[in-house]
């Protein structure tokens, strides 16, 4: 058949993968072909709304940078992202919730002495951290990596500071013998993605909002268990109702502790009032097997 309608497209397209020697990506690209096609027939998409789609996808394009990835901004506000999490990293048996790394995650931030003020120089209220990594059978783990990020106290991330090239507000901590971490950082505050670029005029167009709770990320990781890609949420932050990525999970959510100045945790004096803040994460086993969605 050389021609074909809007029905017998679909076969035709998906009869090219015939050949594909690789079985799931052939599944993918089934599957994908299927809905995608089966969408456009449902709206009665017009010529005009596919080339605005067209348009929209190459100036997301064009708007990623080194610093920038406004198709992870993309997948995230769709709430792609925290399906994908969802399916591929259950939390079982007690083990920290994964959630998204988001678009201002930059690899290779320094790794520093437990303790370490991760914030320094950094706008914001000071905050104290510690806790514990874990396996999900209470045993504590020696030399865990943590990888923390955050934005400031006004809710900026470093990248996106006018001028700021270097990395603030991020470092990597590794735990000691007993699994225990510590490190100084600030209270993070709630803040709306980027809405300068074509994810803010879709989220404009839609009438939802673009702000995410107060939060600090991190990725945590030990030999012999699953990494996972955490926050740490503010208790009493606004928009944990209604986060503009869909992220928020209740058991990440963590009580601030205020504290008037003086001796910090560490025995340090601080000058203005601090918060402490404790969590333990747990992490599975790298034995176990990730969910079959076949």
């Amino acid at each position: 058949m050389r021609e074909f309608d809007e029905k017998s497209i679909t076969q035709a397209v998906i009869a090219r993968l015939a050949a594909c020697d690789d079985p799931r990506f052939a599944r993918v690209m089934t599957s994908l072909v299927s809905h995608l096609h089966d969408f456009v027939r449902e709206v009665s998409l017009t010529e005009a709304e596919w080339f605005t789609a067209i348009s929209f996808l190459t100036d997301v394009g064009k708007t990623c940078t080194d610093k920038r990835q406004e198709f992870i901004l993309l997948s995230d506000t769709l709430g792609v992202s925290v399906l994908v999490i969802t399916l591929n990293h259950p939390a079982e048996a007690g083990s920290a919730e994964s959630t998204v790394q988001g678009p201002f995650y930059w690899e290779g931030a320094p790794e520093l002495p437990r303790g370490s003020n991760l914030a320094q120089g950094v706008r914001g209220e000071p905050a104290f951290y510690s806790g514990r990594v874990l396996s999900t059978d209470g045993r504590p783990l020696a030399n865990a990596l943590l990888d923390i990020w955050s934005g400031d106290g006004e809710g900026n991330y470093d990248m996106q500071i006018p001028g700021e090239t270097g990395m603030r507000a991020r470092g990597r901590i590794r735990t000691d013998a007993e699994g225990r971490y510590w490190f100084r950082s600030i209270r993070p505050t709630f803040y709306p993605v980027p809405t300068d670029g074509p994810v803010g005029r879709m989220l404009r167009k839609i009438g939802s909002h673009p702000y995410r709770p107060g939060h600090v990320h991190m990725i945590i990781s030990a030999p012999g268990h699953l990494p996972v890609t955490t926050h740490l949420f503010v208790a009493g932050s606004r928009y944990l109702d209604s986060d503009a990525v869909f992220g928020m999970k209740e058991s990440l959510v963590v009580q601030f502790e205020r504290h008037p100045a003086g001796a910090a945790p560490d025995g340090e004096r601080v000058d203005t009032p601090f918060y402490t803040v404790s969590y333990d994460f747990r992490l599975r086993p790298a034995v176990a097997t990730a969910p079959d969605h076949a």
